[in-house]
């Protein structure tokens, strides 16, 4: 069994804190849902400030996923969960980055593609969009369409038990690429591809091999679905055979948005990086802390972001040969970011529990699975995607389009190289951990 399950399946449908009155529930409901007790109110400001984790920790929704659940206390396996929204929401996220009104920008599609069955999505993204006020999105309507990799009817769920598990896991995963996207582009439409629940679970290289390739046919399916911006939230090893082969072929579309998350290990080196973030024709995404006071957004390098170089590959395309020079004119990653860092984690909302039988409702979510959905939400907005391959048009938007951030790191100093210090450090311009910046609106896009 992987090590993200090599854990006991202990989840809780309250909130439980570590410390005098352990085991009390801190939320629950109420009849006004914009009355919350001071216990949540003082969960919601740690998430503001950054300090959540001091208090928690997190657990991966699996072995390949870029999704990290914050856990009720240090070390424990039980989520932390509640009946309201602790992390920031739809609504914050778009002040974050000064999105126009719910209404505004083009009318994309955003496909997402995830691993195992999910049946409570629809109801789960209902519920997510309701809190915000977004509008709905539904099977009936057209907007959202929920198939699998090659574009068949939905996943059954699984019925041998290690999938089981799997498959709840993973729902955080899902939940949150879905949502984030909704967050990013209300009035997008909506395609979420399954992919075997197999392919969240890591394993030999032959394993990986076809978890990838099934990666691929989903990402060609999503193009002939008329997807104009596609989100990877899974990672694995590189193989040159997959990079230049079939697999990572099928992530080649012109005038379609691919893009993957950059990784929560933090700096990966100058040699090699993950898949498929690490292809010059998708886009890397890499994650921030973001922080709150008095009505202000700060964005600072998150610790985990995935950053590096991979030297098999050739530059980025679109990327200056400043960029490239980083990883000796091959492929520096990430090219743009937004919050990922769980400390400062989004709000998500998942009830799919076929394992314990204990509905989720309300979680607090990071990983750079949080921001390349989010991220493809706004290329699916923007109505440039005619004109996308890979990151081209980031490193061609005006100024402005982006926020430099310019404080943090993702490695410690003496695991820097002295040379390329942008690799691991913010910098002025364009630097791996946070690419060029973060969303400033829709100009980028």
């Amino acid at each position: 069994m992987p090590r993200s399950f090599r854990r006991s399946i202990v989840l809780a449908a309250a909130l439980v804190v570590a410390g005098a009155g352990a085991g009390m529930p801190v939320a629950q409901a109420v009849a006004d849902p914009h009355t919350v007790l001071p216990q949540v109110q003082s969960l919601r400001s740690q998430v503001r400030n950054g300090t959540l984790l001091e208090a928690h920790s997190t657990t991966e929704s699996c072995a390949v996923c870029q999704a990290h659940a914050v856990t009720a206390a240090p070390g424990s396996k039980i989520l932390l969960s509640t009946t309201v929204p602790i992390g920031y929401g739809a609504d914050e996220l778009a002040a974050a980055y000064h999105l126009p009104d719910a209404a505004s920008g083009a009318k994309g599609t955003i496909a997402i593609i995830d691993a195992g069955a999910y049946p409570s999505l629809e109801s789960d993204l209902d519920t997510y969009r309701t809190q915000y006020g977004l509008p709905p999105c539904t099977v009936a309507s057209g907007c959202l369409k929920v198939v699998d990799q090659h574009g068949g009817p939905p996943l059954a769920p699984a019925t041998e038990l290690l999938d089981v598990v799997h498959e709840e896991y993973v729902a955080v995963e899902t939940a949150l690429d879905m949502q984030m996207a909704s967050a990013a582009c209300p009035t997008c439409d909506l395609i979420e591809l399954q992919v075997p629940v197999g392919d969240a679970v890591a394993g030999d290289a032959a394993q990986d091999h076809a978890a990838m390739a099934d990666f691929g046919d989903a990402v060609n399916t999503a193009a002939r679905l008329g997807a104009t911006a596609v989100s990877i939230s899974y990672q694995f090893p590189s193989y040159p055979d997959v990079e230049f082969g079939k697999p990572g072929l099928d992530l080649f579309h012109p005038g379609v948005a691919v893009l993957a998350s950059s990784g929560d290990g933090g700096y990966q080196g100058d040699k090699h990086t993950g898949w498929p973030q690490n292809l010059p024709w998708v886009v890397s995404v890499g994650g921030t802390s973001l922080l709150q006071s008095g009505g202000h957004y700060t964005d600072i390098v998150w610790g985990g972001a995935g950053s590096g170089c991979e030297t098999d590959l050739p530059a980025a395309i679109g990327a200056p040969a400043a960029v490239s020079a980083s990883c000796g004119g091959h492929r520096a990653s990430a090219d743009v970011s937004a919050d990922a860092d769980p400390a400062t984690g989004v709000a998500v909302f998942d009830t799919y529990s076929p394992f314990s039988g204990q509905p989720l409702n309300w979680l607090v979510v990071g990983g750079t699975s949080a921001s390349s959905p989010f991220v493809s939400g706004l290329y699916g907005r923007g109505g440039h995607t005619s004109q996308v391959l890979g990151p081209n048009t980031l490193y061609t938007a005006s100024a402005g389009a982006f926020t430099d951030v310019t404080l943090g790191q993702n490695a410690p100093a003496h695991a820097c190289p002295a040379a390329t210090p942008a690799l691991c450090v913010a910098q002025p311009g364009w630097d791996a951990p946070t690419g060029v910046g973060v969303p400033n609106g829709l100009s980028g896009f």
